[in-house]
């Protein structure tokens, strides 16, 4: 099915990520939104076309913009990762066997990307809980046409995808995407009871 495909990678990169961001991004990154989407590829940007409106078509835009998103995110990432592993002598495989190496944490990086990596995790950093849930719940409804019906249809796709996900990384996944998990859970019950979070209460006030 391909939801859960996407979805797993869209789970796979939230689990990894935080471990090696690109460093090079701290670096480049600028104030205007321009010049930080010549410099990542693609930056997710939440659209008003995940309001609460029924559609209950999809949002093929939309669903391209966020894939596009993940896969530019992960291409980044695995790029960053081989180039440690090469480093330190680790054969570098298929995908699991990198997730395998991450799960391990027996490598070192340098300050710049820990750095970056402790501000991507952030409460407001964009491998966050909130930014990540925020975004695989932006996928399930641009996919949905915003059709609370669908919510436990695509709940399930994303619990198999972060299981999938799971077996990558080889082990139990780190707290922060054991946290995201629940946000996710929590955010999908929401929407498909029509029931608003208090931050989209507050916001609205």
């Amino acid at each position: 099915m391909a939801i859960n495909s996407v979805t797993s990678t869209t789970t796979t990169q939230q689990t990894t990520a935080y471990t090696a961001p690109k460093a090079e991004d701290t670096a480049s990154k600028t104030t205007d939104t321009a010049a930080k989407k010549n410099e990542t590829g693609v930056v997710y940007e939440k659209d008003s076309r995940t309001s609460d409106t029924v559609t209950k078509k999809t949002d093929y835009a939309l669903v391209n913009k966020l894939k596009e998103d993940a896969e530019q995110r992960t291409a980044q990432l695995r790029s960053l990762v081989e180039k440690i592993m090469t480093k330190q002598g680790a054969a570098i495989g298929t995908a699991d066997s990198m997730w395998s190496f991450l799960a391990k944490g027996d490598f070192e990086v340098d300050a710049a990307t820990k750095a970056q990596a402790e501000k991507d995790i952030a409460e407001d950093g964009y491998w966050g809980v909130e930014q990540t849930s925020d975004r695989i719940l932006d996928f399930a409804k641009a996919l949905s046409g915003n059709d609370p019906e669908k919510a436990d249809l695509l709940l399930d796709a994303f619990k198999k995808g972060f299981s999938e996900a799971t077996k990558s990384w080889g082990d139990e996944l780190p707290d922060i995407s054991q946290r995201t998990y629940d946000a996710v859970v929590e955010k999908f019950e929401n929407w498909k009871n029509g029931t608003k979070t208090a931050e989209t209460a507050q916001t609205e006030a």
